[in-house]
């Protein structure tokens, strides 16, 4: 198939079986759309990540630790300014559908059906970027849009759309636009915009967009930018498009009053989470001793002081100036058998650590599990009142650098490294296979948990750490001997000879991963940039899930 695209843009032909997709997505209007967005923005893009790289080069020479930031201080102590107030549709935010990757059209018709109030659209944690999977998912985006699924409520009807395009870590390498591989998230959020922007805008629906590991306020004054330039070209209202931003970075929780700032027209609000907020201290501190992160199965949660502080000044923050502040999402899944003793003790748990963000004031959270939408929903019901918690301002809090940066005590178990090697592994597996989620222990693990097992064997390498149970050190030959077990195990239950051979292919990409001298930063952006994963998209081995993988849970 031939598409006439502008000069200085290039574009793959279309994944095998996407054809008809591919030439909805890439009309001639669409295409000069991008080439303007991504030439636009390009230069500014690369000047953010020279930013972020030029941070972390000091604060590795220097030793120092981020402190709330001096040059913003007035933005801080006026108390005058507030982002403007969210269109209706997005006053309760009670619970959304979280890590839904739109490419799964079964998942994604059930969601759209649920009782949620909106749904996390997942490009970024809970996706595999393969070219398949990008076309299908903007496509069955577009088809829920205008009403083209059987049997799904009006747009206007269904739960809301919160967009989540990649993060700027990722490239989109089908498209070169004037002689660059184009930023993935310029791709995805062009190619949304341009389809559904203005259909949403006139249902009262959207464009409403989730941004992933922002680290400054700077990122967001470009997203803010990149907004504005959009609403004009489309001739929407300033103000239309509103965005979320998941606060997953410790150097942007010392920001997340200028970030509001920044994005002030803008706003849907601030979320936090656990995980890549984790994983963020291994990769900023990880090398020195005093941020050891202790075995996450065992001594890491909400309830920790560091990430208690960061959920607290995250909320009163927002309260502050007007903005929601939305938590993280519940990974666990529901057993099938409502009467089981295991269904009631997954959803006890599940309740208990929600309640702990309903009482620090959040206005919201996701669930993976659909089963728990209504029981999540019944919470908000019993324990605030009205569809938010902005009320909730929490003027007696105060939170330090010290509170922010506090490593909580603990050490590591043979059961925790195991964990976390079986994760890393599993993920990869996942993503050779074209999933960016899979099912382990009860539950759904993405990107965001494949960060912090990968950064927690690097880290805990790296210093040499003793094992709680034995005083075993955490050594090259241990994880190498443990990864080897764990394939053991994961070969007896493969179904055919491709599986293993995927499974040990993950295999030594992890270890390849967890033993380099120097810290990946992202593992999504070592996979997406790695020849084994690329080879196999351009094999065509990504586009169809295997028949002896399990499916998602609806």
């Amino acid at each position: 198939m031939l598409v006439l695209c502008p000069v200085s843009m290039e574009l793959s032909p279309p994944p095998p079986g996407l054809e008809a997709e591919y030439a909805t997505l890439f009309t001639p209007d669409s295409l000069h759309f991008l080439h303007e967005l991504i030439s636009t923005f390009n230069e500014e893009v690369d000047q953010v990540g020279e930013l972020k790289r030029t941070l972390k080069a000091h604060l590795d020479l220097s030793g120092d630790l981020p402190n709330f930031l001096e040059s913003t201080s007035p933005i801080r102590r006026d108390p005058a300014w507030k982002v403007l107030p969210v269109p209706r549709r997005l006053q309760k935010r009670h619970v959304d559908v979280g890590d839904l990757a739109p490419c799964d059209t079964q998942r994604f018709i059930k969601a759209l059906q649920s009782p949620a109030q909106g749904i996390q659209v997942d490009f970024d944690d809970g996706n595999c970027p393969t070219y398949y999977n990008q076309i299908h998912s903007i496509h069955n985006v577009v088809k829920a849009v205008y009403s083209r699924f059987h049997d799904v409520p009006h747009i206007s009807q269904a739960p809301v759309l919160m967009l989540r395009p990649r993060a700027w870590n990722m490239m989109e390498h089908n498209m070169m636009v004037e002689g660059k591989e184009t930023p993935g998230p310029l791709f995805d959020f062009g190619l949304l915009m341009f389809h559904c922007g203005k259909k949403l805008f006139e249902h009262e629906s959207g464009p409403f967009f989730y941004l992933s590991k922002v680290e400054s306020f700077m990122e967001a004054r470009l997203w803010n930018k990149i907004f504005v330039w959009t609403q004009q070209k489309l001739g929407l209202p300033l103000g239309s498009i509103k965005a979320t931003v998941l606060i997953e970075n410790v150097l942007a929780a010392f920001e997340m009053e200028e970030i509001l700032y920044e994005l002030q027209d803008h706003s849907a609000g601030l979320n936090c989470g656990i995980w890549d907020y984790s994983a963020s201290f291994v990769h900023k501190f990880g090398h020195r001793q005093a941020f050891l992160l202790p075995d996450r199965s065992k001594y890491v949660n909400m309830e920790k002081r560091f990430l208690r502080s960061y959920m607290d000044l995250l909320v009163q923050t927002c309260h502050r100036r007007g903005a929601l502040a939305t938590g993280g999402m519940a990974a666990l899944l529901l057993p099938q058998d409502p009467l089981s003793d295991s269904h009631q003790r997954v959803l006890a748990s599940v309740t208990r650590l929600k309640l702990l963000e309903i009482s620090a004031g959040v206005d919201g959270f996701m669930v993976y599990d659909l089963n728990l939408i209504e029981p999540m929903q019944q919470l908000f019901k019993l324990h605030t009142d009205g569809d938010n918690q902005l009320h909730q301002l929490r003027p007696d809090l105060t939170v330090t650098p010290d509170d922010l940066l506090s490593m909580p005590s603990g050490g590591v178990t043979l059961y925790g490294l195991r964990h976390n090697i079986a994760v890393g592994v599993l993920f990869i597996n996942a993503w050779l296979s074209g999933k960016g989620h899979f099912f382990y222990r009860g539950q759904v693990e993405d990107s965001a948990t494949a960060e912090i097992s990968r950064s927690q064997v690097w880290q805990w390498i790296h210093h040499q750490t003793q094992l709680e149970d034995d005083s075993r050190v955490v050594s090259r030959r241990l994880v190498v001997d443990l990864t080897k077990q764990l394939m053991m195990e994961l070969s007896a239950v493969s179904h055919s000879v491709r599986t293993k051979q995927r499974l040990h292919t993950a295999a030594d990409m992890f270890l390849e991963v967890v033993l380099k001298r120097h810290f990946p930063e992202f593992i999504t952006t070592y996979l997406n940039q790695d020849h084994t994963f690329l080879s196999s998209q351009n094999a065509g081995q990504v586009q169809t899930l295997d028949s002896d993988i399990e499916r998602p849970k609806l």
